[in-house]
């Protein structure tokens, strides 16, 4: 961390940024929100590398096995902020994010906790304000419970629409979705991916 991680580095807090901080010479950028110890992150920029890679992630072990993923493979376009999306968001160029990851988010399985799930209402209209119209969301989650709380916000979201047609489009994963450690322990333990593909509407 003390090595790697000041140049991979993005504060969450700030004035905003300017698109050509956050892409450098990359044909687009591409964001995903909690990525846990980084590896569809890292894969991502290994099989994109002309596009540039924003991971946000609060917990730092996370972010410290990320950093070695990155600096064993000498990645030259991932940036990284440990900590709050929303916040982060916040310091973005309107319409810069072309793809948006978000794979297994704390599902705060209580429903007196829900209010502190991520798909918010007022999240989506800001993840929204930072995609590009055409962008996609793609959304990964092993809880049943969360994938129709999903459904029910980004569904009547005036920026989302469902891209996913049919069942085999949820139920199997693509190829350029590789597994990740969260993944595989689901599967272990019985639970099955379901994998939510939305694009950013033109207008709303």
């Amino acid at each position: 961390m003390d090595e790697y991680f000041p140049a991979l580095s993005l504060e969450e807090d700030g004035p905003p940024f300017e698109t050509a901080a956050l892409m450098g010479d990359a044909n687009a950028l591409w964001l995903e929100i909690g990525f846990g110890a980084g590896e569809h992150l890292v894969w991502q920029a290994k099989e994109h590398p002309s596009t540039a890679f924003v991971g946000v992630e609060p917990f730092l072990t996370g972010v410290a096995k990320c950093v070695t993923a990155v600096a064993a493979a000498d990645l030259k376009n991932i940036k990284l902020c440990a900590g709050d999306a929303r916040r982060l968001l916040a310091r973005f160029p309107a319409a810069c994010v072309e793809r948006v990851f978000i794979l297994h988010p704390d599902p705060w399985p209580k429903w007196r906790h829900a209010k502190r799930r991520l798909i918010q209402t007022d999240f989506l209209t800001e993840l929204a304000r930072v995609m590009q119209p055409g962008g996609i969301l793609r959304l990964g989650t092993d809880w049943p419970d969360y994938s129709v709380w999903a459904l029910h916000h980004i569904l009547k979201h005036p920026s989302f629409t469902w891209c996913d047609e049919r069942a085999a489009d949820w139920q199997v994963r693509r190829d350029d979705w590789p597994f990740t450690r969260y993944a595989r322990k689901a599967e272990k333990q019985g639970r099955r991916d379901v994998h939510l593909t939305f694009q950013r509407a033109a207008n709303g």
